[in-house]
């Protein structure tokens, strides 16, 4: 397929492909899918290998967020039968974290509901990763604490963060749909100030809710144009008491056809396949590996994920290995400092060595894989990892 051709040999040059021929990556039929996922598999092994970095969340404060998006179960309003409690503190958020380190965890992410964190939580939160670094120097901490306001990127980074996580969620037109209390702009500026502070700049999207292919693509090639490092995406898991409880829209290969196009437009970036890939990708769990470089590793928030012995297992059976440690994620270019998003395609870097549509009516959801988190960071039971 000339399109795929095409895409590969912009994926490696690091050129950024058409709004059109994003697009027609999202049209192409389940006939042709593992064409699509072999030739973004192509792209990703060739800056990625075939190492699968680790991701470990601990929700530091769950619930009761002043925030309205639809999407969450910690929302203003939410209904959701979900954990609540305040901050953790540091050094339960440090055994919390302990967990998924133990499970072969490269990264810890630290995450907390709320519209943006106040001075104090900035102490806090410094405190915590402080806590977690003590214990394991070479662990990577990213904070996903909402809006940031001035000067506390640099005193997270100061306290030993290395990144910083604000997704954009969907596209600019469409944003005010799923959210009224705060706007896309200043997500925007969030993740521009965790990138001046010299962060690590991690941000992504929900696919799932209700949006089209063409918010889908706009969306990307705004994260592009951000250049963060990390780029997670999520599929939306409707949970019950949320406004979007009955948005069913994924099929596996929907979600598989999103992660290749991702992968197209963001050849060199770390794609992390986050929440929702057990509810929605289901036993196709394994090909998505051949398009993400990255996956949460046991439970999300405030919902269930696939046992993390499962999710090693996964990784080895399908012929890849977990990143360890002393292995650099990014590409050379990127983890030097990174070169932008080339416009026009310049390299400036050498890669690593290498070692359809929406559900029909007929389509049942699978309503019985979302599963609310009753264990791990807020309980008194061990955690998922």
């Amino acid at each position: 397929m000339d399109l795929l051709n095409t895409l590969v040999d912009k994926g490696l040059r690091r050129e950024t492909p058409t709004r059109a021929e994003a697009l027609a990556v999202l049209a192409t039929s389940d006939d042709d899918l593992l064409d699509v996922v072999a030739a973004a598999g192509k792209v990703r092994r060739h800056w990625f290998g075939r190492r699968v970095k680790l991701n470990y969340l601990v929700n530091l404060k769950s619930g009761l967020c002043p925030e309205d998006c639809s999407y969450c179960s910690q929302r203003l309003g939410s209904k959701a039968d979900i954990l609540k409690y305040t901050w953790l503190k540091p050094d339960q958020a440090s055994q919390a974290a302990a967990a998924g380190l133990a499970g072969g965890a490269k990264r810890v992410c630290l995450v907390a509901s709320g519209r943006g964190p106040t001075d104090r939580d900035v102490d806090r939160v410094s405190d915590t990763i402080r806590a977690i670094k003590e214990q394991n120097e070479e662990v990577e901490v990213c904070a996903c604490l909402g809006l940031l306001s001035d000067g506390q990127a640099e005193r997270l980074r100061e306290a030993g963060a290395d990144a910083y996580n604000h997704n954009l969620n969907t596209s600019e037109s469409t944003y005010g749909d799923i959210t009224t209390t705060h706007t896309y702009a200043d997500r925007v500026d969030t993740v521009r100030k965790a990138h001046a502070a010299g962060l690590s700049a991690c941000s992504g999207l929900i696919a799932g809710m209700g949006e089209s292919d063409e918010d889908l693509v706009d969306v990307v090639l705004s994260l592009r144009e951000l250049d963060p490092d990390s780029v997670p995406v999520n599929f939306l898991i409707p949970m019950d008491g949320t406004p979007l409880a009955g948005e069913w829209h994924l099929t596996p290969q929907r979600c598989l056809r999103i992660l290749a196009m991702v992968r197209f437009v963001c050849p060199d970036v770390e794609v992390r396949i986050a929440g929702g890939r057990e509810v929605h990708l289901r036993t196709m769990q394994p090909l998505a590996l051949h398009l993400a470089n990255s996956v949460f590793l046991g439970d999300y928030l405030t919902s269930e994920g696939q046992a993390g012995k499962a999710d090693l297992e996964m990784i080895a059976d399908a012929g890849f290995e977990v990143e360890g440690a002393d292995q650099v994620t990014l590409p050379g270019h990127r983890a030097a400092g990174g070169c932008g998003s080339h416009e026009g395609g310049g390299a400036c870097g050498t890669a690593p060595e290498a070692a359809e549509g929406q559900a029909s009516a007929a389509d049942a959801p699978r309503t019985d894989l979302v599963a609310v988190r009753r264990r791990g960071a807020g309980t008194d039971l061990a955690p998922n990892a």
